[in-house]
Order: structure tokens, then sequence, then C-alpha cells
């Protein structure tokens, strides 16, 4: 029973989901706390290996909950409810993907969407930083988090440091604080 609500699970947020992986995480995470899978800290270090991992990052995450869940079976059948959708969707839209993409309601549609992706992903950004603490409160140590999230932020986009810097700047300055 638990390997078919972890493929429904994952098929249904595979398949309503838009945006990629960061922008479904909230999701995931609603739907793996509410079945009771896991708790948000273990759900946000299932998070940090699934970003660190090669691969995209809703996949890896569905992954790793399928096999916290169901051992090695779990993890086979959540990636599988995780990409089905995305492949089914993709066939299906190929077929009529250079009709479709000139029509005007399908270009305004796509550029509609845009700021709610924008908008989930760095409310999954915010949540992960705070995640750590109690979720909802700002304690020194979430703000601390929040503040390497900015000046990380500021690195890349001012002055366009290459990432694999940041991120190991990041985790040398979370060694040293934390």
């Amino acid at each position: 029973m638990i390997l078919f609500e972890l493929f429904k699970t994952f098929f249904t947020i595979g398949l309503i989901s838009f945006g990629g992986g960061y922008a479904m995480i909230p999701v995931i995470e609603l739907e793996v706390t509410e079945h009771d899978w896991m708790t948000i800290q273990e759900f946000t270090d299932i998070i940090a290996i699934a970003g660190m991992s090669p691969g995209p990052i809703a996949t890896n995450s569905a992954i790793f909950v399928g096999y916290q869940t169901a051992g090695f079976l779990g993890a086979i059948v959540s990636a599988l409810g995780m990409v089905l959708p995305s492949l089914i969707i993709i066939l299906i839209i190929s077929i009529f993907f250079n009709k479709a993409n000139k029509h005007h309601t399908v270009q305004s549609a796509f550029y509609g969407l845009r700021p709610i992706i924008v908008g989930l992903i760095v409310y999954s950004a915010i949540k992960f930083a705070i995640s750590n603490e109690l979720v909802g409160t700002f304690s020194p140590h979430s703000i601390s988090l929040l503040a390497i999230f900015g000046l990380s932020l500021l690195a890349l986009i001012k002055f366009s440091i290459h990432p694999a810097v940041v991120i190991l700047t990041a985790g040398v300055v979370g060694i040293i604080f934390f």
C-alpha cells in the first residue's frame, strides 16, 4: 500500500507542478509531512543532499523520500511517479508544439507562469534557510542563515562569482559559524 501511495503522490506532484525541481520543493514538503513520511528537518536534510547530487532536485528528493519510506523499491516507485508525467506530457506536447507554440494564448500562459515560478523558488529558499529553527520564527541562527543566503545571492548576481566558489565558501562559513 505504501508503494502505491508513494507512486500516486509523486505522480500527482510531477503532473501538476510547473517550474522545475526547486519550484516543486514546497509541494513535495507538504505531501511528505502530511503523510508523516518524515519530519521537516529530515526533509530539509534530504533536500540538501538532493541539491548536491547530480540530476534534477525533484527527482533526487523523490528517490530519497521513497528510499527513506520504503527502501529500494520505494525509491524506484517514487522516481517513476515523478518522471512519468513529464515523459507522457513531453511526448504529447512534442506532437503539437510547433503549431501550439506560435499561438498567442499559449505564449501568454507561459509568460503568466513565470512570476509564480520565481515566487515558489524564493519561498523554497527562505523556508529552507529557516527550517533548522522553529519554522516561522527568526532566531540569531536563522538570521545568520538568511545572511549567508543574501550574501551568496549578491556574490552570484552582482559580482558574477562562479557558483561552485559560492557553494564552497558558504560551506566553509557554515563549518566555521555553526
